[in-house]
């Protein structure tokens, strides 16, 4: 999925505003590993992040993204996808979105969908807790695995 350009600006004015409001130093370093995770759609992993934010920053260390991918989901500038056990994946589209997850190669695409914003929790959910947010994960084979004759 393609980012416009301004939806990388909006990101980024947002990620300075709510540093600079929680007291939060604009280091270059933070600046490069939000704007990784900001301008992609394919919810990088923190590895994947690492290798990206390496290329204009060849001292990052693997530590310094971790604690940053961390402190930008405390700050309530990025999400995270997927079971715990697995491999964190963060997202920083904070507008209301499902995702599709090819069981295959692990894409993970975003999708909109009125139909699924306008599903209510099951009644047994409140045994639980007090909802917040919902998010469907549709699974299944992207376009590319498919013609791959991947099944």
């Amino acid at each position: 999925m393609t980012i416009s350009l301004q939806e990388i600006e909006q990101r980024m004015s947002r990620f300075e505003a709510v540093c600079r409001n929680s007291g939060v130093k604009l280091t270059h370093q933070r600046i490069e590993i939000f704007r990784e995770v900001a301008q992609t759609g394919d919810h990088p992993d923190a590895e994947r992040i690492f290798q990206g934010v390496r290329q204009r920053i060849p001292t990052v260390s693997l530590d310094t993204v971790y604690r940053t991918l961390w402190l930008l989901n405390d700050l309530g500038l990025i999400t995270t996808l997927g079971p715990p056990r697995e491999r964190t994946r963060f997202d920083a589209n904070l507008n209301h979105h499902h995702h599709f997850v090819c069981v295959q190669c692990g894409l993970t695409s975003d999708f909109y969908s009125d139909a699924l914003d306008g599903l209510k929790p099951p009644e047994a959910v409140k045994a639980f807790g007090h909802v917040k947010t919902t998010s469907v994960e549709v699974r299944g084979i992207c376009i590319e695995c498919s013609a791959k004759g991947e099944s």
